[in-house]
């Protein structure tokens, strides 16, 4: 049986996303940089990789075997320094771009015609800006720009790719940001319309939902999970 495979697929919302579809049925590859925290639970087989990193990349696809769909929900995130850095710029973009287009491509000719699916983890920052990450939103505007290029191009082969663009979400890399920018849960939540933050279950939700057959004929969408932020 082909696997799901879910780069990030550890932490946050690519191991809800991992959960959600092992819990399914479905034999899912988590691959990340990091070991998980804890044991995963069955039917999750971890494989570590570094998207940013070509070579790490093509290791894990030739490791992985045979593919249904991948979640790539792999990323970094983080303000701007005050002053331009490149370095910033580009641990980014590396990441969140790069990282999402060569596991893209690396898995396109390994899905199947008429079943294959590709979800982007994009951001509500690939649907609109603040001034304090530049870079951030420019990968996640990217990301999308990705998404609808490749459904377009994956179209003939019945293969279809969306983008989810979820708000603010409470996960490790969401805390991280609360703290550079001295934020609360709560304060997240109040500037949400509907006043409370996405949980990483209700983005996966959305992610299965793409690759299920009830959404075998949605591509080429970036779907906003954010409580009505992106308005």
């Amino acid at each position: 049986m082909s696997a799901i495979l879910v780069t990030g697929g550890t932490r946050g919302i690519g191991l809800a996303c991992s959960r959600l579809l092992a819990a399914q049925g479905h034999p899912v590859i988590a691959a990340a940089r990091r070991a998980p925290d804890a044991p995963l639970p069955e039917g999750i087989r971890h494989l570590p990789c570094d998207v940013a990193d070509p070579a790490s990349v093509q290791v894990l696809f030739e490791a992985a075997g045979p593919l249904r769909a991948v979640i790539l929900a792999a990323g970094s995130a983080g303000g701007d320094p005050p002053a331009p850095d490149e370095a910033h710029w580009h641990r980014i973009i590396s990441t969140n771009l790069d990282g999402a287009w060569r596991c893209a491509e690396a898995a396109a000719s390994r899905l199947p015609d008429h079943e294959g699916r590709i979800v982007f983890l994009a951001s509500v920052l690939g649907l609109r800006a603040v001034p304090d990450q530049v870079a951030y939103s420019a990968a996640k505007h990217g990301v999308i720009g990705l998404m609808k290029a490749m459904a377009l191009r994956l179209a003939p082969r019945g293969i279809t790719a969306n983008a989810l663009c979820p708000g603010w979400v409470d996960t490790e890399m969401a805390r991280s940001r609360w703290a550079e920018l001295k934020m609360t849960p709560e304060d997240a939540a109040a500037g949400t319309p509907t006043r409370r933050i996405t949980t990483a279950e209700e983005v996966a939700a959305m992610a299965a939902f793409l690759i299920s057959p009830a959404g075998g004929n949605i591509t080429g969408q970036a779907i906003a999970v954010d409580g009505g932020a992106a308005l």
